[in-house]
C-alpha cells in the first residue's frame, strides 16, 4: 500500500473534513465516516472576540484576586514613572545649580537612596501583581481542565468511536498548556502594558505637549503595522494547531498499533507518512514563528526612529525655547517607554493566536450535546428481573445507512440468546442499543415492561454487565481491576468472582497474588489472562443482564472450556446475550439468531436451526465461512 497523501492524512487525522463544530460525522463501530479518527480542528476562530470573551469568563471568577492584580499593577507602573521623573530634578539641579561639588555629591547620594526606595517598592509591587495572576490564572486553568474531563465524562459513546485518542488528548496537553501560556504571560503583558501605556502619555503631556505630539505620530504606524503582522500571524499559528493535532493523532495511532505495523512490514510506509505530516507542521511552525517574532523587531527600529527623532528636536527646544535639560532627559526616557509596552503585546501576538487556536478546540469539545438527560419522571431500575423485548427496532449510526432493520426478539431471566452472522451484521449494535449507547430510530426496547428511555441512565447500565473483546485493564492492583464490577464487593467476593472466571489459578501464580500491580492496560499480563480479569469483574456484579461480546474469542480452547463453566453459573437466573464467531460457544444457547444485513433471517434453538438447513447449517457444518 503506498503512502497516503499528505491532504488524505491531514482530513484523517485532524478532522478536517468535518462539517459539525469539534466532531466528526456520526458514525459507529466499524461503520460510518470518520472512524477512529480526531476532533475537527478549526481552520480560523469564527468569532474571535467570542473566544476571547469566553476565556475569560474562567478569569473573571476571580474577581477580588483580578482587583489586587491591577491594583498592584497601577502601583508598579506608577513607581516605575515616578522613579524616571525623579532624574528631572536630579540632572537639572547638577547642571544648573550653583551649589558646591560636596552639597551636589549629598544631594546626589540623597536621591539615589529615594530612586532605590522607590524601585525597590515597585520590585515589590511587580512580584506582588505577578504572584496573584498566576494563582487566577492557574486556577482558572485548573478550571477548565476539570470541565474538559468533566464533558469527556458525559459525552456519549459516539464521540469516542469517532475520535482518536491522540486528537482528544491534544486537548488536554498542547491547547490547554499554550492558554496557560498566554493567562500566565500575555495577559499580564497586555494590562500592564496598557496601564503603562496610559501612564507614559498622561507624564510625557505634563513634560512637554509638542514632544508628545511628535511620539504620537508614530502611534498609527505601531497600531497598523502591529495588526497587518498580527493578521497575518494570525492564520499561520490556528494552521499549526490543527497541524499538530494530526501529528499527534498519528502519533498515538503508530504507538498503539506497532505490533501490526511490524506484523505487515509498513514501517517504511510510517515513517514516510509521518514525514509528510511533521514537514507540514515544520513548515506552519516556521510561518508562525516567523511571523510571531518578527513584530517585535519591526516595532523596536520603527520605536529607535521615533526615539532618534525625539531627542533631536527636543535638543533644539533646550536650546532655543528654553527647554530644561531634566526634563528632555525624561522625556526621551518616557519615549522609549511609551514604544516598550506597544512592543511587548506585539511580542505577545504569537502566544495570544496560539492559545485563541487551543481555546477554540476545547470549547468546541465543550460545547458538545452530551449523552440525553434523565427525565423528571425518569423511573428508578431497583429490583429488574432482567425480561428484555425488542420490537421492530430500526436503527442507523448514520440516517442515509440503516443497520438494523425491524429487530424483533424476547428474553426472559436465565435465558441465554445468542447472536451470529457476518462480520457488521448488527449484532454489536444490538448490545450498543441495549446499554443506550445509541438511541434508537424507531421501535422500542424494554425490560420488565418498561422503556429503557423511561429508566434512570446509571440504573439502566448498572443493571447490565458486560464482557468486551477488547479489553480494558486500568492501572493498580488485580483486586482493585476487578473490583471495578462492583466497588462495594468484600475481598471474598472478589476471589469468588476470580473463581467463577477462572481466574484465579494463574492469579495466584503471579508474584504478589490479587495484590499485582496491573502495568500499562495490562501489559504485564496475557491477552488471555486480560480477558478473564474482565470476565471476572462482570461475574462479581449483580446485574441481571449479562453481555458477552466475543468474550472468548482471545483465549485457548482449554481456557475456553474452563470459563464455559464458570459463564454457566455466571449466567444462572440472568438474561444473557452472546455474541460469538465460535458456533461451539453457543450450542446450549436458548435461542440463537441468525443476522444478516441487519435481519434476523433464522431464530431457534441449535438443533431447530440444524433441521432447518438455512444458513446456520451452513455455517456450523463449515459449508459456508463466516465472512
Amino acid at each position: 500500500m503506498p503512502a497516503r497523501s499528505l491532504e488524505e492524512l491531514q482530513k484523517q487525522y485532524s478532522g478536517a473534513h468535518s462539517e459539525a463544530p469539534g466532531i466528526k460525522p456520526a458514525g459507529g463501530p466499524g461503520n460510518g465516516p470518520g472512524h477512529g479518527r480526531g476532533v475537527r480542528a478549526h481552520g480560523k476562530p469564527k468569532n474571535t472576540k467570542h473566544v476571547l470573551k469566553r476565556l475569560m469568563s474562567y478569569v473573571s471568577i476571580y474577581k477580588v484576586k483580578l482587583i489586587f492584580v491591577l491594583l498592584f499593577m497601577v502601583l508598579s507602573t506608577a513607581t516605575s514613572l515616578a522613579g524616571s521623573y525623579i532624574l528631572r530634578p536630579v540632572i537639572n539641579n547638577l547642571t544648573m545649580s550653583d551649589k558646591t561639588v560636596a552639597q551636589r555629591s549629598a544631594y546626589l547620594l540623597m536621591m539615589i537612596g529615594v530612586m532605590l526606595g522607590v524601585y525597590l517598592v515597585g520590585v515589590l509591587f511587580t512580584y506582588l501583581q505577578q504572584r496573584f495572576m498566576l494563582i487566577v490564572s492557574q486556577s482558572a486553568i485548573e478550571k477548565i481542565r476539570n470541565d474538559l474531563f468533566d464533558k469527556i465524562q458525559s459525552l456519549p459513546v459516539r464521540f469516542f468511536d469517532n475520535n482518536s485518542t491522540g486528537e482528544v488528548m491534544s486537548r488536554f496537553t498542547n491547547d490547554i498548556d499554550n492558554i496557560g501560556t498566554m493567562l500566565d504571560n500575555s495577559v499580564v503583558a497586555l494590562i500592564s502594558g496598557s496601564v503603562m501605556l496610559i501612564g507614559t502619555m498622561s507624564m510625557m503631556i505634563f513634560t512637554n505637549i509638542w514632544l508628545t505630539l511628535i511620539t504620537l505620530v508614530f502611534a498609527p504606524v505601531f497600531a497598523l503595522g502591529g495588526s497587518a503582522i498580527a493578521k497575518i500571524s494570525r492564520k499561520y499559528y490556528v494552521a499549526q494547531q490543527t497541524a499538530l493535532g494530526a501529528v499527534n493523532g498519528y502519533i498515538e495511532e503508530s504507538v498503539s498499533g506497532q505490533k501490526v505495523i511490524k506484523v505487515f512490514n509498513h514501517e517504511q510506509i510510517c515513517e514516510d507518512e509521518f514525514s509528510e505530516l511533521n514537514e507540514d507542521l515544520r513548515d506552519k511552525q516556521i510561518g508562525a514563528q516567523f511571523w510571531g517574532g518578527v513584530m517585535g523587531p519591526i516595532m523596536g527600529n520603527v520605536s529607535q526612529i521615533s526615539y532618534a527623532l525625539t531627542a533631536g528636536i527636543g535638543g533644539i527646544l533646550c536650546v532655543l525655547r528654553g527647554f530644561d535639560v531634566g526634563g528632555l532627559t525624561i522625556f526621551v526616557n518616557y519615549a522609549r517607554q511609551f514604544s516598550m509596552p506597544i512592543n511587548n503585546i506585539s511580542q505577545q501576538m504569537a502566544t495570544i493566536f496560539s492559545a485563541l487556536a487551543g481555546a477554540e478546540r476545547v470549547f468546541a469539545v465543550l460545547d458538545l450535546e452530551p449523552e440525553p438527560q434523565d427525565s423528571a419522571d425518569s423511573v428508578c431500575a431497583d429490583g429488574m428481573k432482567g425480561h428484555v423485548e425488542l420490537k421492530n427496532v430500526t436503527f442507523g449510526y448514520n440516517p442515509d445507512k440503516v443497520i438494523l432493520k425491524d429487530i424483533s426478539l424476547y428474553a426472559k431471566p436465565g435465558q441465554k440468546i445468542a447472536f451470529v452472522g457476518s462480520t457488521g451484521a448488527g449484532k454489536t449494535t444490538i448490545t450498543n442499543l441495549l446499554n443506550r449507547f445509541y438511541d434508537i430510530s424507531e421501535g422500542s426496547i424494554t425490560i420488565d415492561g418498561t422503556d429503557i428511555r423511561d429508566y434512570k441512565m446509571d440504573d439502566l447500565r448498572r443493571n447490565i454487565a458486560m464482557v468486551l473483546q477488547d479489553t480494558h485493564l486500568f492501572t493498580g492492583t488485580i483486586r482493585e481491576n476487578i473490583r471495578y464490577g462492583r466497588l462495594d464487593a468484600t475481598d471474598d467476593e472478589v476471589v469468588q468472582a476470580a473463581k467463577t472466571a477462572s481466574a484465579h489459578s494463574f492469579i495466584m501464580r503471579l508474584s504478589d497474588g490479587y495484590d499485582t500491580v496491573i502495568e500499562g492496560d495490562g501489559a504485564n499480563l496475557s491477552q488471555g489472562q486480560r480477558q478473564l480479569l474482565n470476565i471476572a469483574r462482570a461475574a462479581l456484579s449483580k446485574a441481571p443482564i449479562l453481555v458477552l461480546d466475543e468474550a472468548t474469542s482471545s483465549v485457548d480452547t482449554r481456557t475456553e472450556r474452563h470459563i464455559e463453566h464458570g459463564m454457566d453459573r455466571l449466567m444462572k437466573e440472568r438474561t444473557t446475550f452472546v455474541i460469538a464467531h465460535r458456533l461451539s460457544t453457543v450450542r446450549n444457547a436458548n435461542a440463537i439468531m441468525v443476522l444478516e444485513h441487519g435481519e434476523i433471517i433464522e431464530r431457534g434453538d441449535h438443533d431447530d436451526l440444524l433441521r432447518q438447513k438455512g444458513r446456520y447449517y451452513e455455517l456450523y457444518t463449515g459449508k459456508k465461512e463466516l465472512d
